[in-house]
């Protein structure tokens, strides 16, 4: 079975460090991308510097890159947000939380805006994502692992929405992927409640498209990538962009808008494309 690091082709460069730090670490072997969150020892709690890493890593991804894939170092995936973001003082030289609150509206916005960039990334249009989740991915680990296209999950996976038990709510991208996911009722339960999501529950609802023992999570996320990279590289993102309007057009604007993608694809198949 393949790895996510596995030769695709007969021929490639070997594979490339591209960025280590903060928690993050970026590899390129041609067409794919790995990013791994690389701090097991505080089960890859996430900050501020790791979340700009992890949009750097967005930004220096080569046009070669097809598939990204997000793994953990570690027994679990993320533990959400490092706690020392909720005592008074906070990460060092960034702002505590009470800093934070009492910025201008405009200030306040600006700085979600910027940690969200960590998660937006993922579903560019010329990409697909996998997430191979393994452990807790409680918080922001789980809507990291929501930012993706795709997940594989390893069979001792948890889920949890923590923040609103905090007094917060998700801020980073994770609702929209998690309610066109899993539907609205069971996203607000999920959030509300805290509770933890397990693998079988996962697979069910359409959370995660296959969960696998701990010890073959790596191999089902380079299957999946191999599979992935088997179909050329045009039709896949035709079809990923029919597949994300789909939630927002109506049937007969959907309808269109496959015909017009069918029409680029045939001309291109021809040679006749621009």
């Amino acid at each position: 079975m393949a790895s996510p690091e596995h030769d695709l082709d007969p021929v490639r460069d070997p594979v490339s460090d591209v960025l280590d730090k903060d928690g993050v670490r970026l590899t390129v072997d041609d067409s794919i991308a790995t990013v791994t969150l690389t701090n097991p020892a505080k089960r890859n709690a996430q900050s501020p510097a790791l979340w700009r890493a992890l949009a750097e890593a967005g930004r220096l991804l080569p046009g070669s890159v097809r598939v990204v894939l997000l793994r953990a170092e570690g027994k679990s995936f993320s533990a959400g947000l490092d706690r020392q973001a909720f005592t008074p003082e906070g990460f060092d030289g960034e702002p505590s939380f009470i800093d934070l609150a009492r910025g201008s509206d405009a200030e306040l916005d600006a700085t979600i805006a910027e940690y969200q960039e960590a998660f937006t990334w993922w579903r560019r249009s010329d990409l697909v994502s996998v997430a191979a989740v393994q452990g807790h991915a409680i918080g922001a680990g789980f809507q990291l692992a929501l930012a993706c296209d795709l997940r594989v999950v390893a069979d001792d996976v948890q889920f949890a929405m923590r923040e609103t038990s905090l007094g917060l709510v998700p801020d980073l991208t994770g609702t929209h992927p998690l309610v066109g996911l899993v539907g609205y009722a069971r996203a607000l339960e999920i959030c509300v409640t805290g509770r933890f999501v397990t693998a079988e529950e996962a697979v069910n609802t359409g959370l995660a498209n296959l969960a696998v023992p701990r010890d073959q999570l790596d191999a089902a996320v380079g299957d999946l990538a191999s599979a992935i990279l088997a179909a050329p590289r045009d039709a896949v993102i035709e079809t990923k962009a029919l597949l994300r309007s789909a939630q927002t057009r109506t049937y007969e604007a959907q309808c269109t808008a496959e015909r017009q993608s069918q029409a680029r694809r045939l001309r291109d198949l021809a040679g006749l494309g621009e």
